[in-house]
Protein backbone atom coordinates (compact mmCIF):
# COMPACT_ATOMS: atom_id res chain seq x y z
CA UNK A 1 0.00 0.00 0.00
CA UNK A 2 1.28 3.78 -0.51
CA UNK A 3 2.68 5.10 2.35
CA UNK A 4 0.39 5.38 5.38
CA UNK A 5 1.41 8.59 6.80
CA UNK A 6 1.10 10.40 3.01
CA UNK A 7 -2.28 9.55 2.93
CA UNK A 8 -3.49 10.44 6.26
CA UNK A 9 -1.58 13.74 6.02
CA UNK A 10 -2.58 14.76 2.42
CA UNK A 11 -6.44 14.16 3.87
CA UNK A 12 -5.97 15.57 7.48
CA UNK A 13 -3.15 19.45 6.42
CA UNK A 14 -6.79 20.95 4.88
CA UNK A 15 -9.13 19.53 7.96
CA UNK A 16 -6.64 21.12 10.45
CA UNK A 17 -6.51 24.16 8.58
CA UNK A 18 -10.46 23.92 8.38
CA UNK A 19 -10.48 22.94 12.27
CA UNK A 20 -8.27 25.69 13.42
CA UNK A 21 -10.65 28.37 11.98
CA UNK A 22 -13.71 27.38 13.92
CA UNK A 23 -11.16 26.59 17.16
CA UNK A 24 -9.90 30.66 16.84
CA UNK A 25 -13.52 31.57 17.12
CA UNK A 26 -14.41 29.55 19.96
CA UNK A 27 -10.86 31.34 22.03
CA UNK A 28 -11.84 34.63 20.55
CA UNK A 29 -15.43 34.04 22.20
CA UNK A 30 -13.77 32.68 25.61
CA UNK A 31 -11.66 35.33 25.75
CA UNK A 32 -14.18 38.26 25.10
CA UNK A 33 -16.27 36.74 27.81
CA UNK A 34 -13.28 36.26 30.40
CA UNK A 35 -12.27 39.84 30.00
CA UNK A 36 -16.05 40.87 30.08
CA UNK A 37 -16.89 39.18 33.21
CA UNK A 38 -15.75 36.32 35.07
CA UNK A 39 -19.73 34.83 35.96
CA UNK A 40 -20.53 35.49 32.05
CA UNK A 41 -17.65 32.85 31.04
CA UNK A 42 -18.61 30.71 33.40
CA UNK A 43 -21.84 30.49 31.93
CA UNK A 44 -21.25 29.70 28.75
CA UNK A 45 -19.23 27.16 29.98
CA UNK A 46 -22.12 25.78 31.67
CA UNK A 47 -24.29 25.81 28.83
CA UNK A 48 -21.47 24.78 26.43
CA UNK A 49 -20.52 21.38 28.60
CA UNK A 50 -24.86 20.66 27.98
CA UNK A 51 -24.08 21.50 24.18
CA UNK A 52 -20.99 19.50 24.06
CA UNK A 53 -22.73 15.97 24.39
CA UNK A 54 -25.90 17.17 22.34
CA UNK A 55 -23.72 18.15 19.28
CA UNK A 56 -21.56 15.28 19.89
CA UNK A 57 -24.65 12.61 19.72
CA UNK A 58 -25.72 14.93 16.49
CA UNK A 59 -22.09 14.53 14.96
CA UNK A 60 -21.61 10.70 15.86
CA UNK A 61 -24.81 9.54 13.96
CA UNK A 62 -23.15 11.53 10.47
CA UNK A 63 -19.31 9.75 11.53
CA UNK A 64 -21.47 6.74 11.42
CA UNK A 65 -21.48 6.94 7.24
CA UNK A 66 -18.23 7.38 6.51
CA UNK A 67 -17.29 4.05 6.42
CA UNK A 68 -20.50 3.37 3.90
CA UNK A 69 -19.27 6.67 2.06
CA UNK A 70 -15.47 5.56 2.03
CA UNK A 71 -16.14 2.36 -0.79
CA UNK A 72 -17.92 4.81 -3.19
CA UNK A 73 -15.51 6.95 -3.33
CA UNK A 74 -14.97 6.31 -6.96
CA UNK A 75 -18.95 6.49 -6.97
CA UNK A 76 -19.79 9.45 -5.93
CA UNK A 77 -24.10 9.33 -7.03
CA UNK A 78 -24.46 5.93 -4.88
CA UNK A 79 -22.96 7.86 -1.70
CA UNK A 80 -25.71 10.62 -1.73
CA UNK A 81 -28.71 8.00 -0.60
CA UNK A 82 -26.23 7.15 2.62
CA UNK A 83 -25.82 11.01 2.89
CA UNK A 84 -29.62 11.16 3.45
CA UNK A 85 -30.45 7.85 5.38
CA UNK A 86 -27.50 9.62 7.60
CA UNK A 87 -29.90 13.07 8.09
CA UNK A 88 -32.91 10.57 9.23
CA UNK A 89 -30.95 9.43 11.84
CA UNK A 90 -29.47 12.91 13.21
CA UNK A 91 -32.91 14.79 12.57
CA UNK A 92 -34.37 12.72 15.52
CA UNK A 93 -31.04 12.62 17.43
CA UNK A 94 -31.55 16.77 17.32
CA UNK A 95 -34.29 17.01 18.17
CA UNK A 96 -33.91 15.14 21.36
CA UNK A 97 -30.91 17.57 21.59
CA UNK A 98 -32.91 20.79 21.42
CA UNK A 99 -35.24 19.93 24.38
CA UNK A 100 -31.93 19.03 26.48
CA UNK A 101 -30.61 22.33 25.73
CA UNK A 102 -33.82 24.13 26.48
CA UNK A 103 -33.20 22.82 30.35
CA UNK A 104 -29.61 23.58 30.77
CA UNK A 105 -31.05 26.28 33.39
CA UNK A 106 -32.69 23.60 35.60
CA UNK A 107 -29.77 21.33 35.21
CA UNK A 108 -28.02 24.68 36.61
CA UNK A 109 -30.03 24.58 39.77
CA UNK A 110 -29.97 20.72 40.15
CA UNK A 111 -26.14 20.95 39.59
CA UNK A 112 -25.58 23.36 42.46
CA UNK A 113 -24.32 25.86 40.56
CA UNK A 114 -23.79 29.71 41.97
CA UNK A 115 -26.88 31.93 42.08
CA UNK A 116 -24.86 34.68 40.46
CA UNK A 117 -23.39 32.66 37.13
CA UNK A 118 -26.72 31.02 36.40
CA UNK A 119 -28.36 34.45 36.45
CA UNK A 120 -26.76 34.95 33.21
CA UNK A 121 -27.87 32.66 30.84
CA UNK A 122 -30.78 34.85 29.09
CA UNK A 123 -31.58 33.36 25.52
CA UNK A 124 -28.22 31.66 25.08
CA UNK A 125 -30.10 27.84 25.75
CA UNK A 126 -32.81 28.95 22.59
CA UNK A 127 -30.31 29.95 20.63
CA UNK A 128 -28.35 27.01 21.24
CA UNK A 129 -31.13 24.96 20.79
CA UNK A 130 -31.67 26.27 17.32
CA UNK A 131 -28.18 25.92 16.52
CA UNK A 132 -28.65 21.86 17.38
CA UNK A 133 -31.30 21.54 14.83
CA UNK A 134 -30.01 23.21 12.50
CA UNK A 135 -27.07 21.26 12.30
CA UNK A 136 -29.04 18.08 12.74
CA UNK A 137 -31.55 18.58 9.98
CA UNK A 138 -27.96 20.09 7.30
CA UNK A 139 -24.85 18.43 8.73
CA UNK A 140 -22.65 15.78 7.00
CA UNK A 141 -22.09 17.43 4.00
CA UNK A 142 -18.02 17.98 5.36
CA UNK A 143 -18.12 14.52 6.29
CA UNK A 144 -19.35 13.26 2.99
CA UNK A 145 -16.76 15.18 1.76
CA UNK A 146 -13.76 13.69 3.39
CA UNK A 147 -15.05 10.43 2.77
CA UNK A 148 -15.21 10.58 -0.61
CA UNK A 149 -11.56 11.96 -0.64
CA UNK A 150 -11.87 15.85 -1.04
CA UNK A 151 -10.90 17.03 2.09
CA UNK A 152 -9.85 20.48 0.96
CA UNK A 153 -13.16 21.74 -0.35
CA UNK A 154 -14.26 21.60 3.91
CA UNK A 155 -11.88 24.40 3.72
CA UNK A 156 -13.97 27.00 2.59
CA UNK A 157 -17.02 26.36 4.60
CA UNK A 158 -14.90 26.60 7.61
CA UNK A 159 -13.03 29.69 6.65
CA UNK A 160 -16.66 31.73 5.69
CA UNK A 161 -18.11 30.68 8.75
CA UNK A 162 -15.54 31.42 10.94
CA UNK A 163 -15.10 35.21 9.23
CA UNK A 164 -18.51 35.75 9.62
CA UNK A 165 -18.38 34.43 13.62
CA UNK A 166 -15.49 36.23 14.64
CA UNK A 167 -16.93 39.11 13.27
CA UNK A 168 -20.06 38.98 14.46
CA UNK A 169 -18.57 37.94 18.12
CA UNK A 170 -16.05 41.02 18.18
CA UNK A 171 -19.55 43.31 17.29
CA UNK A 172 -22.05 41.49 19.81
CA UNK A 173 -20.31 40.39 22.75
CA UNK A 174 -19.14 43.52 23.98
CA UNK A 175 -23.18 44.89 23.66
CA UNK A 176 -24.56 42.05 24.37
CA UNK A 177 -22.45 39.66 26.47
CA UNK A 178 -23.44 35.94 26.66
CA UNK A 179 -26.62 36.42 24.41
CA UNK A 180 -24.41 37.69 21.61
CA UNK A 181 -22.02 34.48 21.73
CA UNK A 182 -25.77 32.28 21.12
CA UNK A 183 -26.10 34.60 17.95
CA UNK A 184 -22.72 34.48 16.61
CA UNK A 185 -22.56 30.55 16.94
CA UNK A 186 -25.96 30.46 15.68
CA UNK A 187 -25.19 32.78 12.37
CA UNK A 188 -21.95 31.03 11.83
CA UNK A 189 -23.58 27.47 11.90
CA UNK A 190 -25.91 28.92 9.65
CA UNK A 191 -23.36 29.78 7.23
CA UNK A 192 -21.22 26.35 7.44
CA UNK A 193 -23.91 24.53 6.71
CA UNK A 194 -25.02 26.31 3.91
CA UNK A 195 -21.62 26.56 1.94
CA UNK A 196 -20.54 22.81 3.20
CA UNK A 197 -23.77 21.36 0.82
CA UNK A 198 -23.44 24.09 -2.01
CA UNK A 199 -19.68 22.72 -2.13
CA UNK A 200 -20.89 19.18 -2.01
CA UNK A 201 -23.27 19.47 -5.52
CA UNK A 202 -20.47 21.11 -6.69
CA UNK A 203 -18.81 17.55 -6.94
CA UNK A 204 -19.84 16.20 -10.71
CA UNK A 205 -21.28 12.99 -10.74
CA UNK A 206 -23.49 15.18 -7.80
CA UNK A 207 -24.32 18.26 -9.68
CA UNK A 208 -28.47 18.57 -10.42
CA UNK A 209 -29.23 16.40 -6.92
CA UNK A 210 -31.37 17.18 -3.76
CA UNK A 211 -30.22 16.90 -0.36
CA UNK A 212 -33.52 16.65 1.43
CA UNK A 213 -33.72 13.26 3.00
CA UNK A 214 -36.88 12.42 1.08
CA UNK A 215 -38.35 9.19 2.03
CA UNK A 216 -37.07 7.01 4.81
CA UNK A 217 -35.43 3.68 3.91
CA UNK A 218 -35.79 1.91 7.33
CA UNK A 219 -33.33 -0.98 6.42
CA UNK A 220 -30.40 1.14 5.17
CA UNK A 221 -31.02 3.84 8.37
CA UNK A 222 -30.77 0.82 10.95
CA UNK A 223 -27.85 -0.84 9.43
CA UNK A 224 -25.97 2.82 9.62
CA UNK A 225 -26.97 3.06 13.30
CA UNK A 226 -25.40 0.26 14.06
CA UNK A 227 -22.60 2.19 13.92
CA UNK A 228 -23.55 5.69 13.84
CA UNK A 229 -25.39 5.40 17.39
CA UNK A 230 -23.05 3.57 19.25
CA UNK A 231 -20.48 6.25 17.88
CA UNK A 232 -22.94 9.02 19.41
CA UNK A 233 -23.78 7.19 22.69
CA UNK A 234 -19.67 6.65 22.62
CA UNK A 235 -19.58 10.65 22.60
CA UNK A 236 -22.91 11.59 24.51
CA UNK A 237 -21.20 9.44 27.88
CA UNK A 238 -17.87 11.21 27.06
CA UNK A 239 -19.13 14.63 26.87
CA UNK A 240 -22.13 14.23 29.82
CA UNK A 241 -18.98 13.33 32.36
CA UNK A 242 -16.93 16.33 31.07
CA UNK A 243 -19.99 18.79 31.19
CA UNK A 244 -20.65 16.83 34.85
CA UNK A 245 -16.46 17.78 35.50
CA UNK A 246 -17.25 21.05 34.35
CA UNK A 247 -20.37 21.66 36.98
CA UNK A 248 -17.41 20.29 39.63
CA UNK A 249 -15.21 22.40 38.67
CA UNK A 250 -17.98 25.08 39.06
CA UNK A 251 -18.65 23.94 42.52
CA UNK A 252 -15.54 25.22 43.54
CA UNK A 253 -16.53 29.30 43.15
CA UNK A 254 -16.62 31.09 39.46
CA UNK A 255 -12.91 31.33 39.23
CA UNK A 256 -12.77 27.95 39.30
CA UNK A 257 -15.05 27.27 36.64
CA UNK A 258 -13.64 30.25 34.52
CA UNK A 259 -10.01 28.64 35.11
CA UNK A 260 -12.05 25.08 34.09
CA UNK A 261 -13.26 26.96 30.57
CA UNK A 262 -9.89 27.86 29.73
CA UNK A 263 -8.17 25.00 29.87
CA UNK A 264 -10.97 23.49 27.71
CA UNK A 265 -11.06 25.83 25.21
CA UNK A 266 -7.56 25.50 25.23
CA UNK A 267 -8.02 21.52 24.88
CA UNK A 268 -9.70 22.27 21.72
CA UNK A 269 -6.50 23.81 20.61
CA UNK A 270 -3.94 20.97 21.16
CA UNK A 271 -6.49 18.38 19.93
CA UNK A 272 -7.21 20.05 16.59
CA UNK A 273 -4.35 17.54 15.29
CA UNK A 274 -6.12 14.29 16.73
CA UNK A 275 -9.23 15.46 15.11
CA UNK A 276 -7.87 16.20 11.87
CA UNK A 277 -5.93 13.05 12.06
CA UNK A 278 -9.60 10.81 13.19
CA UNK A 279 -11.60 12.15 10.60
CA UNK A 280 -8.89 11.42 7.88
CA UNK A 281 -8.27 7.97 8.80
CA UNK A 282 -11.69 6.41 9.09
CA UNK A 283 -12.46 6.56 5.56
CA UNK A 284 -8.46 5.00 4.94
CA UNK A 285 -8.78 2.20 7.02
CA UNK A 286 -12.77 1.22 5.75
CA UNK A 287 -11.03 1.30 2.56
CA UNK A 288 -7.81 -0.93 4.01
CA UNK A 289 -7.25 -3.80 1.56
CA UNK A 290 -6.07 -6.08 4.66
CA UNK A 291 -6.38 -6.13 8.45
CA UNK A 292 -1.97 -5.13 8.08
CA UNK A 293 -2.54 -2.42 5.74
CA UNK A 294 -5.13 -1.27 8.73
CA UNK A 295 -3.07 -1.76 11.68
CA UNK A 296 -0.32 0.37 10.19
CA UNK A 297 -3.03 3.25 9.02
CA UNK A 298 -3.82 3.04 12.78
CA UNK A 299 -0.19 3.33 13.89
CA UNK A 300 0.48 6.39 11.27
CA UNK A 301 -1.82 8.63 12.44
CA UNK A 302 -1.22 7.39 16.59
CA UNK A 303 2.78 8.65 15.70
CA UNK A 304 0.70 12.05 13.59
CA UNK A 305 -1.54 13.04 16.62
CA UNK A 306 0.86 12.42 19.16
CA UNK A 307 3.62 14.59 17.12
CA UNK A 308 1.24 17.87 16.66
CA UNK A 309 0.05 17.20 20.19
CA UNK A 310 3.29 17.69 21.76
CA UNK A 311 4.47 20.50 19.79
CA UNK A 312 1.55 22.37 20.68
CA UNK A 313 1.91 21.37 24.45
CA UNK A 314 5.25 22.98 24.50
CA UNK A 315 4.52 26.25 22.91
CA UNK A 316 1.80 26.47 25.74
CA UNK A 317 4.12 25.02 28.23
CA UNK A 318 6.49 28.00 27.15
CA UNK A 319 4.34 30.33 26.91
CA UNK A 320 1.78 29.68 29.22
CA UNK A 321 1.28 33.17 31.27
CA UNK A 322 1.21 34.96 27.99
CA UNK A 323 -1.21 32.51 26.57
CA UNK A 324 -3.68 32.49 29.49
CA UNK A 325 -3.36 36.37 29.88
CA UNK A 326 -5.30 36.66 26.54
CA UNK A 327 -8.33 35.20 28.18
CA UNK A 328 -9.03 36.35 31.52
CA UNK A 329 -8.06 39.61 33.31
CA UNK A 330 -8.32 37.98 36.91
CA UNK A 331 -5.21 37.53 38.66
CA UNK A 332 -7.07 34.09 40.85
CA UNK A 333 -8.44 32.74 37.47
CA UNK A 334 -4.94 33.19 35.49
CA UNK A 335 -2.98 31.55 38.75
CA UNK A 336 -5.19 28.47 38.58
CA UNK A 337 -4.86 27.65 34.97
CA UNK A 338 -1.07 28.19 34.84
CA UNK A 339 -0.20 25.91 37.78
CA UNK A 340 -2.53 23.36 35.80
CA UNK A 341 -0.73 23.32 32.19
CA UNK A 342 1.28 20.40 32.71
CA UNK A 343 -1.97 18.16 33.57
CA UNK A 344 -3.96 19.72 30.66
CA UNK A 345 -0.77 18.65 28.57
CA UNK A 346 -0.76 15.23 29.86
CA UNK A 347 -4.63 14.64 29.22
CA UNK A 348 -4.70 15.96 26.05
CA UNK A 349 -2.44 13.62 25.13
CA UNK A 350 -3.73 10.73 26.01
CA UNK A 351 -6.96 11.76 24.57
CA UNK A 352 -6.07 12.83 21.85
CA UNK A 353 -4.31 9.08 20.96
CA UNK A 354 -7.74 7.68 22.46
CA UNK A 355 -9.96 9.63 19.63
CA UNK A 356 -7.62 8.27 16.81
CA UNK A 357 -8.09 5.04 17.76
CA UNK A 358 -11.60 5.43 18.18
CA UNK A 359 -11.72 6.18 14.45
CA UNK A 360 -9.85 3.61 13.46
CA UNK A 361 -12.42 0.88 15.38
CA UNK A 362 -15.05 3.12 13.55
CA UNK A 363 -13.29 2.19 10.09
CA UNK A 364 -13.74 -1.32 11.48
CA UNK A 365 -17.01 -0.77 11.73
CA UNK A 366 -16.55 -1.98 15.34
CA UNK A 367 -17.95 1.22 17.36
CA UNK A 368 -19.60 -0.38 20.29
CA UNK A 369 -16.00 -1.56 21.67
CA UNK A 370 -15.51 2.47 21.40
CA UNK A 371 -18.76 2.68 23.32
CA UNK A 372 -17.28 -0.10 26.02
CA UNK A 373 -14.46 1.65 26.50
CA UNK A 374 -16.15 5.13 26.93
CA UNK A 375 -18.56 3.57 29.64
CA UNK A 376 -15.46 2.24 31.43
CA UNK A 377 -13.09 4.92 31.71
CA UNK A 378 -15.55 7.59 31.53
CA UNK A 379 -17.52 5.88 34.50
CA UNK A 380 -15.01 5.79 36.27
CA UNK A 381 -14.15 9.63 36.28
CA UNK A 382 -18.00 10.15 37.06
CA UNK A 383 -17.59 8.32 40.15
CA UNK A 384 -14.23 9.91 41.19
CA UNK A 385 -14.57 13.89 39.82
CA UNK A 386 -16.99 14.99 42.56
CA UNK A 387 -14.41 13.32 45.52
CA UNK A 388 -11.30 14.25 43.88
CA UNK A 389 -12.64 18.04 43.23
CA UNK A 390 -13.72 18.33 46.57
CA UNK A 391 -10.58 17.17 48.57
CA UNK A 392 -8.36 17.97 46.00
CA UNK A 393 -9.56 20.97 44.19
CA UNK A 394 -9.07 21.67 40.21
CA UNK A 395 -5.89 19.87 40.40
CA UNK A 396 -7.40 16.47 41.53
CA UNK A 397 -10.12 16.77 39.01
CA UNK A 398 -7.03 16.99 36.08
CA UNK A 399 -5.63 14.02 37.48
CA UNK A 400 -8.85 12.09 37.49
CA UNK A 401 -9.14 12.86 33.94
CA UNK A 402 -6.15 11.75 32.92
CA UNK A 403 -6.63 8.19 34.67
CA UNK A 404 -9.86 8.11 32.78
CA UNK A 405 -8.26 9.04 29.32
CA UNK A 406 -5.29 6.09 30.06
CA UNK A 407 -7.92 3.25 30.76
CA UNK A 408 -10.28 4.48 27.74
CA UNK A 409 -6.96 4.42 25.23
CA UNK A 410 -5.97 0.91 26.64
CA UNK A 411 -9.04 -0.60 25.91
CA UNK A 412 -9.47 0.61 22.71
CA UNK A 413 -5.84 -0.50 21.71
CA UNK A 414 -6.97 -4.10 22.67
CA UNK A 415 -10.29 -3.78 20.61
CA UNK A 416 -8.25 -2.56 17.72
CA UNK A 417 -5.70 -5.37 17.72
CA UNK A 418 -8.74 -7.89 18.19
CA UNK A 419 -10.46 -6.88 15.26
CA UNK A 420 -7.92 -5.78 12.92
CA UNK A 421 -7.08 -9.35 13.41
CA UNK A 422 -9.88 -10.67 11.82
CA UNK A 423 -10.46 -7.97 8.58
Amino acid sequence: MPSPHRAILNAAVPLFLSMSAGVVAQLISTSLLGHQATTQLAAFALANAVLAPVTAAVSGGLRGMAPFIAVCRDRPAEALPILKDARWLTIGLGTVGASVMLGVPLIARIGGVPDEVAAEFGTLPLLLALQVLLYSAGGGANGMLVALGRSRLVLWSSLSSTVLGVFLHLILVPRMGIQGTGIALLASTALAVTVSNVLLLRVPELAGQSLRPGRPRPREIVRMARVGIPMSATLVVKFAVMGGVTYAAARTGAQGAAAHAILVSLHGFLGLGAFAVAQAVTPEIARAAAPGDARRLNRAALTIAAAGELAGALVLLFLGEAVLGLFTSDDTVLDLALVLLPLLAAYALADDCAIVTSAGLTGLKRSTWSLGSAIAGNGMLALAMAPAAAAYGLAGLWIALIASRVLILAVQTVGFMRHSEVG
